[in-house]
């Protein structure tokens, strides 16, 4: 027998720490070689650490939620040595073999290895003091009047499931539940602590330096699109099939496309520590998409080269990318200005926060159809507003109004959009 000693390895890109998001093993599992043991985040994406041998974990060496350097010892995992397995492979990760020690002095061994990491929050403790559980199993525990700490979890990792409540109400926890349907406005104490770690720190410490780092101002205009909605419902009968539906967005980035020809420092990073700004000729358009781990922004490249129908399938690629956890690390970064939108729940208005270190982000907002004064005739139209923030410091207050309004004049007359 020998110990294996698995270290952060080099990801590469200058990334001299990373943060640990998820362990895939737990002390006492057998692992094979190629296994996936653990996740880690850069500050652009979730790289797979994978065991380059196999064995039986001894260790968990760093929590989940740790940011920890390369090079820093995050498992230790026993092989057999009489089968060949656990040689260090030219390719991998940096592993340290080292003698594990005699049957009778196996315990001592132990207690030496947790003393070498006690100053870090050990996982296998940690996940047997709280109950594991998906959140609609918390959510139906809530509402039976169960305690998740006395129902015992029969999946993988000793996981609660929806047939563990069923066992649970049926030995005598229905008690339980028969008197919390008693109390129609039954009280609810329980308390949820969860960790912000992973994309969702990514996120917090992202969105905190922006709004301290940036004097935002933020910018409101309503925009009729009648006559685009009629254009996109014209364009989608006769090329939906063949060419794809179009959506509001990829119109909306062809007028950014062509307004920033005119107002280059909309289209631009400042790096304020070498009071520095960066105009960008190219169009890299960041487009924030919600995932169920949190807020990305992946990339269109050179936004300024493509039609509507090249910009709509671009749209989709990188969103689903995005939600599946597939984007590449270069789809993630590099863009010069972002648009963000929620759809049908965009609301009426919104004050967007501006993508550090780029000094301006549009957003659209509900469509809603209301009755306008036209020519002296009350009208129907179909009404938007765009919401937009800017950095105060690089783009001033009338520069940002020209700006918008040179979106909102292609806008609500489409065709002009397709003669540039």
């Amino acid at each position: 027998m020998t110990t294996q000693t698995i270290k952060m390895p080099d990801i590469g890109e200058g990334i001299a720490e990373v943060e640990l998001v998820a362990w895939h093993v737990q002390v006492g599992d057998s692992v094979a070689e190629d296994q996936i043991l653990a996740d880690v985040m850069t500050d652009k994406a979730t790289v797979e650490i994978p065991s380059h041998v196999a064995g039986t974990v001894l260790s968990l060496d760093v929590a989940v939620g740790q940011v920890v350097a390369v090079g820093t010892e995050i498992i230790h995992i026993e092989v057999l040595d009489a089968a060949g397995i656990g040689l260090p492979r030219p390719d991998g990760l940096a592993m340290t073999p080292t003698p594990a020690p005699a049957p009778a002095s196996r315990s001592a061994h132990a207690v030496m290895a947790r003393a070498a990491v006690q100053a870090a929050p050990r996982l296998d403790a940690s996940v047997s003091d709280k109950p594991i559980a998906a959140p609609a199993v918390r959510h139906r525990a809530c509402e039976l009047g169960i305690e998740l700490a006395s129902v015992k979890g029969t999946g993988p990792a000793g996981r609660i499931t929806q047939a563990d409540l069923d066992a649970h109400a049926q030995r005598g926890g229905a008690s339980q539940v028969n008197a919390a349907s008693d109390q129609r406005y039954a009280q609810r104490t329980a308390e949820e602590v969860i960790p912000v770690i992973g994309l969702r720190r990514k996120i917090a410490q992202k969105m905190q330096e922006a709004k301290r780092r940036i004097p935002h101002f933020t910018y409101v205009e309503e925009i009729d699109v009648t006559e685009l909605e009629d254009l996109r419902a014209r364009l989608n009968t006769r090329y939906g099939t063949s060419r794809g539906r179009l959506t509001l967005l990829p119109f909306l980035i062809r007028a950014i496309v062509l307004a920033v020809r005119q107002h280059p420092q909309v289209n631009a990073r400042y790096d304020d520590e070498a009071a520095v700004v960066t105009r960008f000729a190219a169009v890299h358009l960041g487009l924030a998409t919600q995932t169920s781990g949190g807020l990305m922004v992946p990339v269109i490249r050179h936004a300024e080269t493509l039609d509507l129908w090249a910009c709509a399938a671009e749209i989709l690629r990188l969103a689903e990318a995005a939600r599946n956890g597939k984007a590449a690390r270069e789809e993630l970064s590099g863009s010069t200005i972002t648009v963000t939108s929620l759809g049908p729940l965009a609301g009426i208005a919104h004050t967007p926060v501006i993508n550090h270190p780029e000094v301006a982000i549009v957003g659209p907002n509900r469509i809603v159809e209301r009755p306008m004064l036209k020519s002296g005739l009350v009208v129907a139209r179909k009404m938007m507003n765009l919401s937009s923030s800017f950095d105060h410091r690089v783009v001033d207050g009338m520069n940002a109004a020209e700006f918008i309004q040179q979106v909102r004049g292609y806008l609500e007359c489409p065709g002009t959009l397709m003669l540039d």
